[in-house]
């Protein structure tokens, strides 16, 4: 169960000249200092797994992290634990980091990715805990990216205007590619956690996974806070839903 998290999957790199600069959080905004988002899973109508969402300043930063893992039969067929963690400066939201341990069945692989801006590059390093197989790869970022955990909740920090869109250059292991966030239209949602009035915002780029493969979608609140309620990824597998169940400022 990759989590919907990895927007762009496959998606083709793009030339630093092609991507959109990242803006900086609205006025009066400040991402949460302390907050956790608990999610159910459903995959097609099948309830499929949960994803804890942490979320923690630290000085001019902010960590995220989550936790996702299936239950039920889909446990016995294809067990998984992933565990995504990242770093982004709270008032410009560049991201400093991101790391990932997946446990996909027999599969285990960790990885981290660094972001150096002084010297224009991504450090990205790859282990297999199985295979025993490394790499590292060195590749040429523009002056600000977020990554796949953190562009879930940058756009909390924008505008969203139905009918806007913006860009964002995302750092997807060993290239940077521009997604663009489609704000469509106001609508109600129901989860467990209640009811709630949102935005609806779709990552949309150019190549790879998102034009190919499917859709995928994120129901933010409509309030200043623009907490993520709902999230979906229609694939060429089936649909994936995330819905909020818990929340709570700790």
């Amino acid at each position: 169960m990759a989590t919907l998290l990895l927007l762009t999957g496959s998606l083709h790199a793009q030339s630093p000249q092609s991507l959109p600069a990242l803006a900086p959080p609205r006025a009066g905004y400040s991402f949460p200092a302390h907050q956790t988002l608990t999610y159910s899973v459903d995959w097609r109508v099948f309830p499929a797994g949960t994803a804890v969402f942490h979320l923690e300043q630290d000085g001019s930063f902010e960590h995220v992290s989550v936790t996702s893992e299936t239950l039920g039969a889909v446990n016995l067929i294809y067990k998984v634990i992933d565990k995504f963690q990242s770093t982004f400066d709270r008032a410009t939201g560049c991201s400093l980091n991101f790391s990932k341990q997946t446990q996909e069945g027999r599969r285990k692989v960790n990885s981290v990715e660094q972001f150096d801006y002084a010297k224009g590059e991504e450090v990205f390093q790859e282990k297999n805990l199985v295979a025993g197989n490394q790499k590292r790869i060195v590749s040429k970022i523009p002056s600000c990216v977020t990554d796949d955990l953190s562009a879930i909740f940058y756009p909390s920090s924008q505008d969203l205007q139905v009918g806007h869109s913006f860009g964002i250059p995302l750092a997807d292991a060993t290239r940077t590619v521009a997604v663009t966030m489609k704000v469509e239209d106001h609508e109600q949602i129901k989860t467990p956690l209640g009811s709630f009035a949102t935005v609806r915002v779709q990552p949309t780029a150019d190549a790879g996974v998102v034009k190919n493969r499917g859709n995928i979608w994120i129901w933010y609140t409509d309030d200043a806070r623009h907490i993520p309620v709902q999230m979906r990824a229609r694939l060429f597998w089936g649909t994936i839903t995330f819905q909020l169940t818990a929340m709570t400022d700790k």
